[in-house]
């Protein structure tokens, strides 16, 4: 099948239930991009901050990026003045970043705070209670151009149905206790962005609010090295 056929797949399946579907474009060209975009598409998702920006320059301005994969703090001025979504925020210090350089921008980016569910040590993310110190932080209060909108968690990989559905049930507990605890009066914390290819029905009967779908709807990935061709300084 196409790109568009596939897409067209998960797109009217995950968005009837009132989920939105995040293509995850990573190692794909700009022209599989733009074969989703006339489809329909509009939310992409990224993992490397150069592949994104490289992407961007050359797509139309209506595509709503999120950076899904682990982002050094160093990199966040490069995104900073289109990104939509930022899903992997995994530190204060990595928010204080994003903070500063929407400032610059005059922008408010809204982020994610991933946490760790998965039951494997090189999986990224902040465990609870490290998300709560983070929340009840003075410095964390004392931000004005950032805006946390929910959560995102990636399972175990290969695990059970059970295991998968424990875990992502675990990221809704605790999205629940947050939403009461510091954004009962915030109607934008509404975010629970969990579940991929593999794993993306048990997501939804979870609770996900979002889904990151990539080779199911783009095939199998092209590996290609990006680099970032702005001036570093």
């Amino acid at each position: 099948m196409s790109i568009a056929n596939n897409l067209l797949k998960y797109k009217n399946e995950i968005e009837a239930l009132n989920v939105k579907l995040v293509a995850v474009s990573k190692n794909h060209s700009a022209d599989a991009v733009m074969e989703a975009y006339n489809a329909g598409q509009r939310v992409f998702g990224e993992n490397l901050v150069q592949e994104m920006v490289d992407k961007q320059v050359n797509l139309p301005a209506d595509i709503k990026w999120h950076l899904i994969g682990h982002l050094q703090s160093n990199k966040v001025k490069y995104i900073a003045p289109f990104v939509k979504l930022i899903e992997s925020v995994d530190s204060l210090k990595l928010l204080k970043e994003i903070n500063k350089q929407a400032e610059k921008h005059q922008r408010i980016i809204d982020c994610l705070l991933q946490i760790n569910i998965a039951d494997e040590e090189t999986k990224f993310g902040l465990d609870f209670d490290e998300a709560i110190e983070l929340l009840r932080s003075e410095e964390f209060s004392a931000f004005k151009n950032i805006r946390i909108i929910g959560l995102m968690g990636i399972a175990t990989n290969n695990a059970s149905e059970k295991q998968t559905k424990a875990e992502f049930n675990e990221l809704k507990v605790l999205f629940d206790g947050l939403k009461l605890s510091f954004f009962r009066d915030q109607d934008y914390f509404k975010e629970i962005s969990m579940g991929m290819s593999s794993d993306y029905k048990i997501a939804i009967e979870e609770g996900s609010t979002m889904v990151r779908i990539g080779s199911s709807i783009f095939g199998k990935r092209i590996i290609k090295h990006w680099k970032l061709q702005q001036n570093e300084n």
